[in-house]
């Protein structure tokens, strides 16, 4: 009796045991199809975006007026593949270049997003300072090496042109708040001192000393300059949302010149990418 009881006892033992083994494969095999649906979907939503931008590209090269997509801001929005897409294109040449604007120009800018006069004068007097090759400061302040070194930071201007935005946090007097206030509207791409107005966005427009509200209601659908078609610089800034039946969203913000890229077949080159899920 006691051989047969020790007999039962192992058997029950064996049994709770293969049974927790097997709950924790059934576990582990949900988990890991969980995480494959997961991934699996944020490689699509991730293409999906990329369409985006190249149905994008394809739309401001349109020269039919009912079909032209223009490179201004506004939103315009796709449905493909069971997916909705949503894009904004902005031509470069709208913003405002860092390393051809005026000092004038960039200070306007400054006070237009919120920056004390004086201070915004001495920002943009470094930003003059920093692309330029000689050591004098701009009249009125600036920043040259000996500033940077009284201002406790261990470098100095780099007297050479800025080579991406994000380069600009660095100047003298520049702050994260302000950097994120004027990042939007800041290129190296435009290759011009003034920004084109039919492609600026409100506060670059107010910076020029123009009136953003008369100018971007000729951007409204219907109104006569929306008859004007024409692919801008090709130069583009591209936000591309796609939202997924899930409610699963890839976004894709990018600079990219459109024409023949690096690669084979390829119909532009990217400039910047920068590619986020959000979760569902």
């Amino acid at each position: 009796m006691k051989q047969r009881g020790a007999a039962l006892l192992l058997v029950l033992w064996l049994v709770a045991m293969l049974t927790a083994l097997v709950g924790a494969f059934a576990l582990t095999a949900r988990v890991e199809a969980l995480q494959g649906r997961v991934l699996g979907d944020g490689a699509r939503a991730q293409e999906l975006a990329r369409a985006g931008l190249e149905y994008a590209l394809v739309r401001v090269a349109d020269p039919q007026p009912a079909t032209h997509w223009r490179p201004d801001g506004r939103p315009y929005r796709w449905h493909f593949a069971d997916s909705e897409i949503e894009v904004r294109i902005v031509d470069e040449s709208g913003k405002i270049d860092l390393n051809q604007a005026t000092p004038t120009l960039l200070a306007s800018l400054l006070r237009v997003r919120g920056v004390e006069p004086e201070r915004a004068g001495r920002i943009a007097a470094a930003i003059a300072d920093w692309r330029d090759a000689d050591p004098l400061a701009q009249p009125g302040g600036g920043g040259e090496d000996p500033d940077y070194a009284a201002a406790g930071l261990p470098y100095g201007a780099k007297d050479m042109p800025f080579e991406t935005v994000a380069e600009v946090e660095q100047v003298l007097g520049m702050t994260p708040e302000i950097f994120a206030a004027l990042q939007p509207y800041l290129t190296i791409h435009a290759g011009r001192g003034v920004p084109d107005p039919a492609f600026a966005p409100g506060p670059v427009l107010a910076a020029m000393g123009l009136d953003p509200n008369a100018w971007l209601a000729r951007r409204q659908p219907g109104a006569a300059v929306d008859g004007l078609v024409g692919p801008g610089s090709g130069t583009y800034s591209v936000e591309s949302r796609a939202r997924l039946p899930g409610d699963r969203v890839a976004v894709l913000r990018s600079v990219v010149r459109a024409g023949g890229g690096p690669i084979p077949g390829s119909t532009y080159t990217a400039l910047r990418w920068d590619e986020s899920l959000a979760p569902r």
